[in-house]
Parts: C-alpha cells; sequence; structure tokens
C-alpha cells in the first residue's frame, strides 16, 4: 500500500525522507518487521517502540512513525505525529480499507455484564439470520473461526484486521466489549460506531498501570458516547449522566425505571428441577413477556439491554424471545447439569465485587444451603485474598476454600490467606487444596435445594502452575467426579 494513502486520515509532519512510497506492512511489534514495512513506535508502559528503530531499519523497515524526535539514516522515512496510538488505529484502518463501513458495529462498555451482553446480542441477531462477528473477552468470533482473546478489547491494529475478515466472511454485523483501557488507548478509534452501549459502572481497574481515580474511569468510559452515532445507557446507574457528559450522539436509556425509554416490570426469580431463572416483561420502546435460564436481576439488565439494541434491527419479537429462552455463556451464571434436586453453576466472579454480586443474587433464590467454592490466583493482592474470604463467608453457608491459578506461590499459603478473611464471617468452611477434589466434595455432600457455585475460573480452561499452564476445565472436573462416583456406586441425589 502507498504510505500517503495510509495517512490519509491521520495529522503527521515529515521529518525525513518520501511519504509518496509502497510499503509492505503495517507494524507496531518489532519482531514482526519484515522488509519494506512501516514501523509504528508505540510508547507503552514497559517498553518504548522508538528505542527499536535501530532494529527494525536492520530488519528492512522502510519508515517509521514516531512521537519524538528522531534520526536515522537517510532513505528511511520519518513520520512524525502527535499520538503513536491514534496514528497506529487511523492507519491500521485506512490499511485494511476500512471495514467497519461494511459493518454495523455495536460497543458495549460497562464495569460488569459486558462478555454476556455481548453473547445475547449475537445469539439474537443470528437467530434472525443476521451474520454477526464478536470480539470480547473470551474470544472473537469470525464466521466459523473461534480465536481466543488476550485483552477484552485488541489493540486497533488487531481489531480493524478482524473487522477485515468478518466482512470477508460475510458479516453484516459486530458486537464488541470495549473496555476503558481500549477507550483510553485509541484501540477503538478510526471508525465510528453504529451503537454504543453503557451497562453500568464501579470502582475497578484503578492503579499505576490503568485508571488513576474513579473520576478517569469514567471519563475513558464516556468516550465511546462521543465516537458512535446512537448511545443506548442503564439510566438505573448512579452514575449514567457523569459518564454520559459531553456526548456526541443520539441517547436511548433501559432499565426498572419509569423514566427509561425501555423498561423490565414485573421480575419473577423462579427456580424448576435445578435450574434457576428469571422472567419479566419489557415495556416502553417494546413490549412482551421474557423468560429465560438464566438467574438474578443482572440477567435482567443484560437481556434488556441486548432487547434495546436489537430493537434497531426490526427483529421480531418471537425470535428475541427464542434466543434469550436458550442463551448460555461460558463461565458467566453458566449452569451444570448434575442433579433435578441442587443447582450447580459455573462463574467467573474473581474479586470482592464481583463475588459479592454474585452470591447476593444467588441468595435471592432463598436455596438450602448456598456453597461457594473458589481460591485466588498467586501473585496477586492478598487484601484481595482476604476480602473474598469474609464476602463468602459472609453470605454463603458454606465456603470451599480451593486452588485457582497458584502461579509461583505454594497453594496452601494463598488458601491460608483465604481463610484469615473467612475466619471474619459466621459461614462455615472446609479446605481442600486440590480444585477437583473440592468439586467431588460439593456434588457428593449436596443437598436437596443447595446452589453450588463455582467461583473464579469461569471459561478458562487451565491451572497456572509455576509458570506453565495445565489443561483444566470445571465441566470436564464435573464429568470425571459423576462418572467416578457412579463408579464406585455412590449416588447423588
Amino acid at each position: 500500500m502507498n504510505l500517503k494513502c495510509m495517512l490519509e486520515k491521520t495529522e503527521y509532519s515529515c521529518l525525513q525522507g518520501r511519504v509518496d512510497r509502497e510499503v509492505t506492512a503495517l507494524v507496531y511489534d518489532s519482531r514482526k518487521v519484515t522488509e519494506g514495512s512501516v514501523f509504528i513506535c508505540i510508547s507503552g508502559a514497559v517498553r518504548d517502540g522508538h528505542d527499536f528503530i535501530p532494529e527494525v531499519v536492520k530488519k528492512g523497515a522502510v519508515a517509521v512513525v514516531v512521537e519524538k524526535e528522531i534520526f536515522v539514516r537517510e532513505n528511511i522515512t520519518v513520520i512524525r505525529v502527535a499520538d503513536s496510538r491514534l496514528a497506529l488505529a487511523r492507519m491500521s484502518a485506512a490499511y485494511f480499507g476500512y471495514p467497519a463501513l461494511k459493518l454495523k458495529t455495536i460497543g458495549i462498555t460497562g464495569t460488569k455484564g459486558k462478555t454476556t451482553t455481548t453473547y445475547m446480542v449475537r445469539s439474537i441477531l443470528e437467530g434472525a439470520g443476521i451474520k454477526t462477528g464478536l470480539i470480547g473477552t473470551i474470544e472473537a468470533i469470525i464466521g466459523d473461526e473461534v480465536i481466543s482473546a488476550d485483552n477484552t478489547t485488541p489493540e486497533s491494529y488487531v481489531v480493524q484486521e478482524y473487522f477485515r475478515k468478518m466482512a470477508d466472511a460475510g458479516c453484516t454485523c459486530v458486537v464488541m466489549e470495549v473496555s476503558s483501557q481500549g477507550l483510553k488507548l485509541y484501540r477503538v478509534a478510526g471508525f465510528t460506531f453504529d451503537f454504543g452501549i453503557f451497562t453500568n459502572i464501579e470502582p475497578d481497574h484503578i492503579g499505576p498501570n490503568e485508571h488513576r481515580d474513579f473520576e478517569e474511569y469514567m471519563a475513558c468510559k464516556g468516550l465511546l458516547f462521543q465516537n458512535c452515532k446512537i448511545g443506548i445507557a442503564n439510566i438505573d446507574d448512579v452514575h449514567v449522566w457523569k459518564v454520559l457528559e459531553g456526548h456526541t450522539c443520539e441517547l436511548e436509556t433501559y432499565g426498572l425505571s419509569e423514566k427509561a425509554d425501555l423498561r423490565a416490570v414485573d421480575i419473577d426469580l423462579h427456580s424448576m428441577k435445578g435450574s434457576l431463572g428469571v422472567k419479566y416483561r419489557a415495556e416502553g420502546l417494546m413490549n412482551f413477556d421474557v423468560k429465560m435460564n438464566v438467574p438474578g436481576r443482572f440477567s435482567v439488565y443484560n437481556s434488556l439491554t441486548a432487547i434495546a439494541i436489537c430493537r434497531h434491527f426490526n427483529i421480531p419479537v418471537g425470535i428475541i424471545q427464542k434466543a434469550l429462552s436458550v442463551v448460555k455463556v461460558k463461565g458467566r451464571v453458566e449452569p451444570v447439569a448434575v442433579s433435578d434436586k441442587f443447582t450447580v453453576m459455573i462463574d467467573y466472579a474473581h474479586n470482592a465485587m464481583s463475588l459479592e454480586s454474585l452470591l447476593t443474587t444467588l441468595k435471592e433464590y432463598q436455596p438450602k444451603r448456598l456453597v461457594c467454592l473458589f481460591g485466588c490466583g498467586g501473585n496477586r493482592s492478598k487484601l484481595r485474598r482476604y476480602e473474598m474470604g469474609e464476602i463468602s463467608s459472609r453470605l454463603a453457608d458454606l465456603t470451599v476454600v480451593t486452588s485457582d491459578n497458584p502461579r509461583n506461590e505454594e497453594p496452601q499459603d494463598i488458601l491460608n490467606d483465604i481463610i484469615t478473611g473467612v475466619k471474619k464471617g459466621s459461614g462455615k468452611y472446609i479446605a481442600i487444596i486440590d480444585r477437583k477434589e473440592a468439586i467431588r466434595y460439593c456434588i457428593q455432600n449436596a443437598k436437596e435445594g443447595d446452589v453450588i457455585v463455582l467461583a473464579g475460573k469461569g471459561h478458562e480452561d487451565y491451572q497456572e502452575i509455576k509458570g506453565v499452564k495445565h489443561k483444566m476445565d470445571e465441566r470436564d472436573l464435573i464429568r470425571e467426579v459423576l462418572s467416578e462416583l457412579k463408579g464406585e456406586g455412590i449416588k447423588i441425589i
């Protein structure tokens, strides 16, 4: 591609060399530079791309995009920009032929609910025959191709590359999770979303490598509503208007409030044969009954969000109802069939805030006992272990403390920290270091009416120990336990 064409929507100055020249690739990772590439120097939190200029020149880069005064040999084109990340986003969009123009783009931001809602939206759209790509925390789905995710929102080059593949695969729509970091670091710059959605916000991701404070976190979330055509927001969130401050889009709202454009009424939490679900009626911009086999008020919000989005695609009510009745997201209050007499669920809740929300939701179903199995990751904050232990002991009747990803720590040391928190609450507890044995204990000792939640791993299918990821999927562990119990002649209720 001609470098000048690639820069057509980027403000820049040419410090040396020619802009009107052919380049073979756009690269932001020095390890991937090949002959004829243009290399964009990203100033990262750990490494500065400018330090790699001598290396990429040796590898054959013919142009570099920089934020600083840089001088290299004369036959190298040097492009100066104000922000390399923004330049990468705009140049990537050009490089891949502006694929977002061929897609209806849906971006969902918020502290909680992004993952589940993206799958709900995709389920509804696909059910209506609208081929839809997905980008999120768990994976990217492009036609029949499924790619495991490293970040909630990939780098802008990858976003544009996925968009291009989606358009080529016949997708006409894409739904994606948009993190605050993704907005802050221009990963979703270079195009305008057709729809931007705000689910909720709570203090999170605040620290030296993320956001300096809650104010910045809210401001970054709000950037989505300065880069979309139609904004759809949860009116019940106490911070909603702060997040939407300075929005440039048309605005719609949803929630439980009477002020919402689309609202949920007559909410009914129900349980039947080991399954937890929820029913309600949607009113306002659309009017129909909703029934889902996933629990909790947060499922009401997630599904209401999906309805608010899919309304714009003129999808028949029956298709929306059917899609929501069968939707299941891996690792998000995911039911696992074990017995009609008690409930087993897998959830990704891996910090104090998400665990408290999960357990509070499940307690609303008034189980015989609420049993919470979880561990905490190694090489992470001890405070998280204390907090999660205390929350589980306060809300669950029985806490089963086990191993998660111990990484480079001794598993028993992590369990001891969790138990320190557990002892601050009033619930009973047991510690079983081997996760499979802990799951076996829960199933073998289950009582009729129990709700058992396996928290922390969610969609993850590995356990990290001493730098090595060992295959471990809780669904497989449950199957193995059931098979072993059957082989031993042990019946579960």
